[in-house]
C-alpha cells in the first residue's frame, strides 16, 4: 500500500470517529472483522494461547490484546502501544438553552480540553457522542451523530471591536456560545432534534454526552500531496497508527496490547482514563486467565514495556524560535521520540534505547523533541499510566502543525513511517532484564 493510501485511511477513520464514543465502536468494528473476541468487563474472561480479545470500559476506552501461540514455559510479558481517543472540544450541558436577545436561540456549551477558542468561529457545527434513552423498563446508550450544519459561533464584527481582528479574547461563557436559531426555533427544538437522532421521543432521554463537531472535511493536499489536515489529529492520528501496527504484526512470543484511552485532554483521572485501573485490570485479568500467578504476573510486567502515542510538535513555519534549537522535529521526518526532565514524557535513557534499537534494526526514521528549556510543555498518558502498570515505557508521537485548533495539520508520509514504526515494536521479541539490558531476539 502507498503512502498516499495508508493517508487516505487516515482520512477515513477520522470521517468515521466524530466523538470519542464513535472512535471506540469504530475501533471495535475493526477488531471485530478480524476475528477478536469481546471479554466484558462483567464476565468471566476465558483466553488461550494464540487468541486474540479485547474489553470496553465506558464505550470511550477500549483495550485489545493478542496472546502469543509460543509463550515462553518461564513466563511471559506485555508490549504494549497506547493512544487516546479525545480531542479538545465543547460539551452541551444538561440544560442546553440559552434564549434572547432578539429572539436568538444558542446552546449552552463549555470547554472540554484546551482547545485554540478562536479557530471555532464562523464555521458550521454539529453534535455527536452518546444518548441515553428509555427504553421501557430498560435503559440503553445509542450512538448519535448529527451531521446536518444546525449551529455556528459567530465572531463579532471589527467594527464593533477594533481589537477582535489582532487578537481576540474569547470569554467562552459570553462568546463561545453557538447560535442555534434566529427566531424560528422554540427552546424545546433541541431536544427534538436529539431525540429524533437517537430514534426515540424527548421524553424518553434522560441524559447526554454530546459534543460541538466541525465539518470541515479532512482530507490531503499539497501541490506534492505532503499534507494531511483534519479535526482530532490529535490523537485520532496515533490511535489510528498504533490499531494498524497492531492488527498488522505477528508475535508468537509476548502479549502485544493495544489501548486507546478516554479524557486524556482533562488529565485522565476518571473511570476510563489513563489513571485509571483499567489497563491494570486487563493486564492481570490476562495473567490470570493464562494460568499465571500473580508473582509470575508482577514478573511479566517487569519485562514488559509500553510505546505512549501522542501527537508531537512540528516546527512551525513562522515560529521556529519557539523551539528547542536541536531537539526539534518536522513534517514527513517519521515518529518522534519525546523526552523530559521532569518526566512529563516518560521517555528515559533505557526505554529510549530500546526503541531506537528496534527501529534502527528495522530501518525506520525517527526524530527527536524536547521542550525549550523555558518553556514547561504539555503531558501525555504515558507518565499517568504509568502509575497503574508500572513497565518501562517511552513517549512518541507524530509531528503536527497547530494543535489543538479544531483542524490540525499532519505530514501526510508520517502515517505510513508512524506504522512501520510501531510494528516493528510490536514484532520484536524484547527480552527485558530490569534497567540492566534489552535483547532484540
Amino acid at each position: 500500500m502507498s503512502e498516499k493510501d495508508v493517508a487516505a485511511g487516515l482520512v477515513e477513520f477520522v470521517r468515521a470517529c466524530p466523538s470519542v464514543f464513535h472512535t471506540v465502536a469504530a475501533i471495535r468494528a475493526r477488531l471485530d472483522a478480524a476475528g477478536f473476541a469481546y471479554l466484558p468487563e462483567g464476565g468471566a474472561w476465558a483466553m488461550e494461547a494464540g487468541g486474540r480479545y479485547y474489553t470496553v470500559r465506558n464505550n470511550s476506552s477500549v483495550v485489545a490484546w493478542k496472546v502469543g501461540a509460543e509463550l515462553p514455559e518461564g513466563g511471559h510479558h506485555f508490549q504494549l502501544a497506547a493512544a487516546h481517543g479525545d480531542s479538545p472540544t465543547y460539551k452541551v450541558k444538561a440544560a442546553p438553552a440559552l434564549e434572547g436577545p432578539e429572539g436568538y436561540l444558542r446552546l449552552d456549551v463549555e470547554a472540554y480540553g484546551g482547545m485554540l477558542d478562536h479557530t471555532w468561529l464562523d464555521r458550521p457545527l454539529g453534535l455527536a457522542g452518546r444518548v441515553l434513552v428509555r427504553d421501557g423498563a430498560r435503559v440503553e446508550s445509542r450512538l448519535v451523530d448529527i451531521a446536518d450544519d444546525v449551529c455556528l459561533i459567530p465572531s463579532l464584527a471589527i467594527h464593533l471591536d477594533r481589537t477582535s481582528g489582532l487578537s481576540p479574547e474569547l470569554n467562552r461563557a459570553v462568546d463561545l456560545c453557538p447560535l442555534f436559531s434566529a427566531g424560528e426555533l422554540s427552546a424545546g427544538a433541541f431536544d427534538e432534534m436529539v431525540a429524533e437522532a437517537a430514534g426515540c421521543e424527548p421524553a424518553d432521554v434522560l441524559a447526554r454526552d454530546l459534543f460541538l463537531v466541525a465539518h470541515e472535511e479532512p482530507r490531503v493536499w499539497g501541490r506534492a500531496g505532503e499534507f494531511v489536515s483534519a479535526g482530532h489529529l490529535d490523537d485520532l492520528q496515533c490511535a489510528y497508527v498504533a490499531l494498524e501496527a497492531f492488527l498488522a504484526a505477528e508475535n508468537p512470543h509476548d502479549v502485544s496490547v493495544y489501548a486507546c484511552f478516554d479524557n486524556e485532554e482533562v488529565g485522565s483521572g476518571t473511570k476510563q482514563g489513563a489513571l485509571s485501573t483499567l489497563l491494570a485490570d486487563t493486564l492481570s485479568r490476562t495473567s490470570a486467565a493464562l494460568g499465571r500467578t500473580p508473582e509470575e504476573h508482577l514478573r511479566a510486567l517487569a519485562g514488559s514495556m509500553l510505546v505512549s502515542c501522542d501527537n508531537a510538535h512540528a516546527v512551525h513555519p513562522a515560529h521556529p524560535e519557539k523551539y528547542d534549537a536541536a531537539n526539534r522535529c518536522r513534517l514527513n521526518g517519521g515518529l518522534v521520540i519525546k523526552e523530559a526532565a521532569n518526566q512529563r514524557y516518560c521517555t528515559d535513557a533505557f526505554s529510549r534505547a530500546a526503541l531506537v534499537a528496534v527501529l534502527e534494526r528495522a530501518g525506520v526514521p525517527y526524530q527527536t523533541f524536547a521542550n525549550r528549556s523555558d518553556v514547561p510543555g504539555g503531558s501525555t498518558l504515558g507518565n499517568l499510566s504509568n502509575t497503574q502498570v508500572s513497565v518501562h515505557a517511552v513517549d512518541v508521537g507524530l509531528p503536527q502543525l497547530a494543535m489543538h485548533s479544531v483542524f490540525e495539520t499532519a505530514g501526510a508520509r508520517d502515517t505510513a513511517l508512524g506504522i512501520a514504526a510501531l510494528t516493528a515494536f510490536y514484532e520484536a521479541d524484547l527480552r527485558i532484564d530490569g534497567a540492566d539490558s534489552v535483547e532484540l531476539a
